[in-house]
Parts: C-alpha cells; structure tokens; sequence
C-alpha cells in the first residue's frame, strides 16, 4: 500500500444539511449532490487539497454498500484535523464553523506543546481540530 489517502468519508445522517453545513457554512466547493438516480448512490464531493476529496454519504449507504452494521455516530473515534498559519486564522475558522451551525467542543486556546487550537463538532458529530502549529507550514 503505498502512504496516501484520496478520499476521506464522512457517514451522515442528513445529506442536505451535511452539504449546506461544509459548502455554505464553511465554504467549500463543490458540485453539489451527484448519483441521486442511483439506489444508495447520492454523494456530495468536495475538493479538499491536490489529490485529496471530502466526501458526504449518507450512513445507510455506506452500510449497504460495505456490510458494517449500523453503529451510532461516535465523536471520539478520530478527529479530523485542519492546520492553518496563524492563531488569527484559527479563531476566524472556529467562529465560521460555529456560524455555520457545529458545536464548539473547545475553544480555541494555547496548548500545551506551544501551538493554538480547538476542536468543533460538525452536525453529524464529526470531530474537527482546527490548528495552528509553530513548526508546520500549512498548506495554501
């Protein structure tokens, strides 16, 4: 396996908020919902970076599709992760996540290992980090 990943999925209980929370709320581009004539094929894909898409399904299709039982949404299984270039930043992001409707779980704050962070959880209790570290350069 070679260390990459092209797509990451996001389970959703809702699609149409899912897409109005990451495209109107935090502005992300995307085509909007695509495959709707196909059973279990309705999915939203967003850009996220080169190589690297964003996508909403919802979660008894992600079910069907793979055979996983459903389980309820669990906030502490992973979080995902946005690095930007300044404490400024994170604080813009955090207030336009929480405009956008997510919950915030920590307000942004000086960590313990010299960055600036916090965490927001989107409405389908996905957990994001949004961060700024000192010795990282984000991406553009």
């Amino acid at each position: 396996m070679k260390p990459r990943i092209s797509v990451i999925t996001l389970g959703v209980d809702d699609l149409e908020r899912a897409l109005h929370f990451y495209r109107d709320g935090l502005g992300l581009q995307t085509e909007g919902i695509i495959g709707k004539e196909f059973e279990h094929g309705a999915v939203a894909f967003f850009d996220l970076q080169a190589g690297l898409k964003l996508a909403l399904w919802p979660r008894a299709s992600l079910v069907h599709d793979s055979g996983v039982p459903l389980a309820p949404a669990s906030s502490s299984e992973f979080s995902l992760g946005h690095n930007v270039s300044s404490k400024t930043e994170v604080d813009a992001v955090m207030l336009q996540a929480e405009q956008a409707g997510a919950q915030i779980i920590k307000a942004a704050h000086e960590t313990f290992w010299g960055g600036y962070a916090g965490y927001f959880k989107d409405p389908d209790q996905h957990l994001w980090e949004v961060v700024w570290n000192p010795a990282w350069n984000a991406p553009d």
